[in-house]
């Protein structure tokens, strides 16, 4: 029976992070590299194509660090017009 692989579905995924890192929040994984019982995820920010690092994979799954999928900065907001009476 084949080791079933961990991460199946990193590959292509999208990340938010909880804090700027390299000055980006929206990142995507790029690549995958298995490294004995370690998976390592390269990240490349959404907006700027030269932020890449590599992260172990295992800290996407905290959530004090990233979120699934790309998620708002801030709440919108409605902007009103205060000039209508």
């Amino acid at each position: 029976m084949k080791n079933k692989q961990k991460f199946p579905y990193l590959l292509g995924s999208k990340w938010t992070s909880q804090h700027k890192t390299w000055g980006w929040q929206h990142f995507q994984v790029v690549n995958r590299r298995n490294q004995g019982e370690w998976v390592f995820a390269e990240l490349v920010a959404c907006c700027d194509p030269g932020v890449r690092f590599w992260i172990n994979a295992k800290q996407l799954k905290d959530r004090s660090l990233w979120q699934a999928g790309w998620r708002p900065l801030s709440p919108v907001t409605n902007i009103t017009d205060d000039t209508t009476e």
